[in-house]
């Protein structure tokens, strides 16, 4: 099995928040940090995918990998990691999950499943690929560059036409992504309760 590299994709625009989803602390640190520390139990190597325009908001001691191609969304970065490190899987995950924890990402890998273009958690609700939470095998490269260079940017629908393994979470709060201001004072209030 090949090795596996981790990616907190941090490079939003925050529009419904009003300010950087990654900046935002839950746990005494900002989000990007705390994505960070959590992978770096796991993986190889970790970076934070952002664009440039970013870079002075950074923490200096994070690996950072800008998008060689912005205003694709998720996809530009998470293509970026395959193409600087193409003979490993990347670990991705967004940096607006407050409640994702080592369990979590432990279990995910643990069903990985490196014959698929990806394992990725699937939200117990809708049953849909949570893209933003899923390790991508260096075989997803080129389908995904192809599907993006035909206009289609959502790595979720990438996800659902290529073999990929969906995992059950153990706990479905792990997959709360939060977007907007009221949903982040409700977040630190649980996380708060449970500190």
């Amino acid at each position: 099995m090949t090795g596996l590299y981790g990616l907190v994709l941090a490079g939003g625009k925050s529009s419904r928040m009003g300010r950087d989803k990654g900046s935002l602390n839950y746990h005494g640190m900002s989000q990007r940090e705390y994505g960070y520390r959590l992978l770096s139990k796991f993986c190889e190597a970790v970076f934070v995918s952002c664009r440039r325009s970013q870079a002075e908001h950074i923490e200096p001691h994070l690996n950072v990998l800008f998008d060689k191609v912005e205003n694709l969304g998720p996809a530009g970065g998470i293509l970026t990691a395959l193409e600087y490190k193409p003979d490993v899987a990347w670990l991705v995950v967004a940096c607006d999950l407050p409640f994702l924890d080592e369990a979590s990402i432990a279990y995910l890998i643990s069903q990985r499943d490196p014959e698929k273009v990806a394992t990725a958690y699937q939200n117990p609700d809708d049953h849909l690929p949570e893209p933003l939470i899923a390790i991508w095998e260096p075989k997803s490269y080129s389908g995904l560059l192809e599907t993006v260079s035909k206009g289609q940017n959502c790595p979720r629908k990438f996800l659902l036409s290529h073999p990929c393994k969906l995992v059950l979470p153990e706990s479905k709060e792990s997959l709360a992504n939060i977007n907007t201001p009221d949903e982040y004072e409700q977040a630190r209030a649980r996380l708060s309760k449970t500190a």
